[in-house]
């Protein structure tokens, strides 16, 4: 099964996934794609960890080229989240070069789709605040906003969360318990 999870900031996305896939065949992968930027990204980064530790997931941190990521048994691989993966493959740290990762990114889903019983990935919902943005983060919403439609076309269940409240939007999902909170 493919699920995506998608919904705005601060939703429920990575509570409800991780309940989801705590629900799902192990082992259970955590592929993490946050980059850590300062300390205050590394608080982050150790907070995230923590919370996990008796979960039952096997973090894998991989901040770009999924393609290349070998999972050593088939298992539910949770991908969280692909906005930081756009954004670290879209922007190059060094030279602050700008390219359109849709192709990589799309190739390292479809190399995790055939290594894994279950894949859940979760995006955010950007590009409806109806703000104005400078020209890269246009390009960045453009290319995440492809993504996301790509992978809800090739997932068996999109979710959104709404207010901590998952909100099916295509296919059936596991019935898991919850608490947003």
């Amino acid at each position: 099964m493919r699920i995506l999870i998608t919904g705005g900031a601060s939703s429920g996305k990575s509570t409800y996934a991780e309940a989801l896939a705590r629900g799902l065949c192990a082992p259970r992968y955590y592929i993490a794609t946050m980059r850590p930027y300062g300390e205050e990204g590394l608080a982050k980064i150790r907070r995230h960890r923590a919370g996990r530790a008796d979960k039952g997931f096997i973090t894998i941190e991989r901040d770009t080229d999924i393609a290349s990521l070998s999972l050593p048994a088939r298992g539910t691989a949770l991908l969280e989240c692909m906005c930081n993966l756009t954004a670290n493959e879209m922007f190059d740290e060094n030279t602050f070069a700008m390219r359109d990762p849709y192709d990589d990114i799309m190739a390292g889903v479809r190399a995790l789709e055939a290594q894994c019983a279950h894949l859940i990935v979760v995006t955010n919902e950007i590009g409806c605040a109806g703000c104005a943005y400078d020209e890269p983060t246009k390009r960045y919403i453009d290319v995440l906003g492809r993504l996301n439609q790509a992978l809800a076309a090739r997932f068996d269940s999109v979710c959104e969360l709404v207010c901590g409240i998952p909100v099916t939007l295509k296919g059936e999902l596991p019935c898991v318990p919850f608490d947003p909170s």
